[in-house]
This record gives structure tokens, C-alpha cells and sequence, in this order.
């Protein structure tokens, strides 16, 4: 296991590369909670580095949650890293706030913090957007149990000078439980943003789309997610859940869900692929469940990826 900490548990992640250090930047709770369900209510952000994607140095808390009741008062999730035309690293991440502590729902936001380094952090007040209710689910409005608005991943396009954020969401309509789609947001500075209709349709047999990843390997865009098995329904029921994957074309564009594969089954999950020194790709994923079905978290070695003559990524091993 290259990244873990014995006395918390350790899942979702994101990778930042200064040039000479690669950021990991990782959900983890105490396990003194007793119960790893309750990890995702007291969800905190770290930060470890690496020159190999191996051996990690731990750096302990990026940034606390916020005040009771703000939009990042209860914990802090999944989040992606871009650095701007000024040099200032931005962290998009997902702010988490439980109205009830007898209950699992929970509204999710978007909120942004600042570093010069990626050590030391500002956290901006309140969020940058938010769900949309003229074009996606919001909480109350179906028997989904949260408000999903979460894991942005932002990227630029030179082409048309915009910066463009891909949000996991769920659709207004559609039949239950098979909502999930890939929000969409805009921004021509990083500042003020506008959300938009989504870039997928429902129905594809994903009641969530998590944790999205665009990457060019050999020419070609490639979109990562996850989705678990519980999640999967319509074409979908009975598969087996985890990492997938799907080869894209110029990004933002109009996804198809329904030509997603499994890259890997959801022993791992929230993967990333990141590249190394020599621009090789490496599937990283979190330790997710054991045989029996127990959490287990931490952050996989590096597993060797690629291009099947199809177009879709596999694993090597």
C-alpha cells in the first residue's frame, strides 16, 4: 500500500505535480469514530508528497472544515487542483453540511481554496456554485438522500479561453434511481462561475457518476469515474461496480455513460491516473472493502495502465 495512516482511515484522494514533488491530497476521519460509516460526516482534507507515487511524506491537515452550519461545516470532500495563468494553485473541492445528526442527508456545495506552494492554504468564504435547481436534483425533490453536488474536476481548454468544471450530480427527471449525470459549470476566470445543463443524459445505469478525471494518454482523452455496486440500476443491474472508464473526445463534450467499462472492480475505488517522471500512466485507487466486506482505506501502490487496440484503458497484472 503506498499511502496510509494507521489511526485514521484514509479514501478519496487527488494528485497536484509541481514539477518536482506530486501532491496527494486525501479525505481521511478518525478511526476513533468507532464506526467507518461515520468517516464521511467528519471528513477532513491531508496533504502527503512524493517524488515516485510510492513512498509518501505525510503532512497532516491541508485545512479545516468550516463553521457549524456553513456549507463546510461538517466535513470537507473530493476536490481537484489546476494552477492559474498567475501561478496560484486553486483547490476545487466539495464542501458537506449534515442539517441533522440523525440523519444521512446531507447538501453539497462547492467551495475553493488558495495556496502560493500547496502547503499553505486560504480557504474562500462560501461556495463558488451550487445545484442548480432549474436543472438538477436538489434535496427533497425525489427519495435520493443528499443533495449531490460534489468532486469537481476542473480543467482549461485554449481553444476557447473558458475554464470548465465537471460536478457529480443527479437530473430533475429521469426514472429512479438512474439520475446520475455529469454536471457541468463555466468560468472565463476562476472566479465567477454559471452553471450549466449537463453533459450526459440519464439512464445510463449509474444513480451516481463519482469522482470524474479527464486524461490524454497517447493522444487520446479518457474519462475515469466510479460508481459501486449498490448504485448501479436499469441496464446496469447486477453488474459488479468499481473504477470505470471510457475513451472521449475533445473535452467538455457530450458524454454517452452507457459505452463506460469496469477498469477496475470496487475492491479499489476513486481512482486516479496519474503520470510519472517518464509520462507513463499509473492507476492510484483506495483500499475499499475487504473479502468480507469490511472498509479497509488507503491508497493502492501504482498500477501500470494501458491502451487496449479498442481504445479503452486496462490494467496491467
Amino acid at each position: 500500500m503506498a499511502f496510509n495512516r494507521p489511526d485514521h482511515w484514509v479514501w478519496d484522494f487527488w494528485l497536484a505535480d509541481d514539477g518536482d514533488l506530486f501532491h496527494l491530497f486525501y479525505l481521511h476521519a478518525p478511526k476513533s469514530l468507532g464506526n467507518p460509516d461515520l468517516r464521511h460526516r467528519n471528513a477532513r482534507i491531508g496533504h502527503a508528497t512524493s517524488t515516485d507515487l510510492t513512498n509518501w511524506a505525510d503532512h497532516g491537515l491541508a485545512f479545516d472544515a468550516g463553521a457549524p452550519g456553513s456549507f463546510d461545516g461538517s466535513a470537507t470532500w473530493t476536490g481537484s487542483i489546476i494552477r492559474d495563468d498567475n501561478g496560484l494553485w486553486r483547490m476545487f473541492y466539495t464542501g458537506s453540511r449534515f442539517p441533522s445528526p440523525d440523519s444521512a442527508a446531507n447538501i453539497e456545495t462547492i467551495g475553493v481554496a488558495t495556496s502560493p506552494d500547496l502547503f499553505t492554504w486560504t480557504k474562500q468564504p462560501g461556495p463558488i456554485c451550487v445545484a442548480d435547481p432549474a436543472l438538477y436534483e436538489t434535496l427533497g425533490t425525489s427519495s435520493w438522500p443528499e443533495e449531490a453536488w460534489r468532486d469537481p474536476w476542473v480543467f482549461h481548454n485554449p481553444a476557447d479561453h473558458t475554464w470548465h468544471m465537471l460536478i457529480t450530480a443527479r437530473a430533475k427527471t429521469g426514472t429512479e434511481p438512474d439520475r446520475g449525470v455529469m454536471a457541468y459549470v463555466t468560468s472565463p476566470d476562476l472566479d465567477t462561475w454559471t452553471v450549466q445543463p449537463a453533459l450526459s443524459a440519464t439512464g445510463s445505469g449509474f444513480a451516481h457518476l463519482e469522482v470524474f478525471q479527464v486524461i490524454e494518454i497517447n493522444g487520446q482523452n479518457h474519462l475515469i469515474f466510479c460508481c459501486d455496486t449498490p448504485k448501479l440500476c436499469g441496464p446496469r443491474m447486477g453488474e459488479k461496480g468499481g473504477v470505470w472508464s471510457l475513451p472521449v473526445g475533445a473535452m467538455p463534450g457530450a458524454v454517452d455513460f452507457s459505452n463506460a467499462r469496469l477498469l477496475v472492480d470496487e475492491r479499489l475505488y476513486a481512482g486516479r491516473i496519474a503520470k510519472d517522471r517518464d509520462g507513463k500512466p499509473f492507476l492510484l485507487a483506495f483500499n475499499n472493502v475487504t473479502e468480507d466486506e469490511e472498509f479497509m482505506g488507503g491508497v493502492s501502490d501504482p498500477i501500470p495502465v494501458h491502451v487496449r487496440p479498442d481504445g479503452y484503458l486496462a490494467v496491467e497484472g
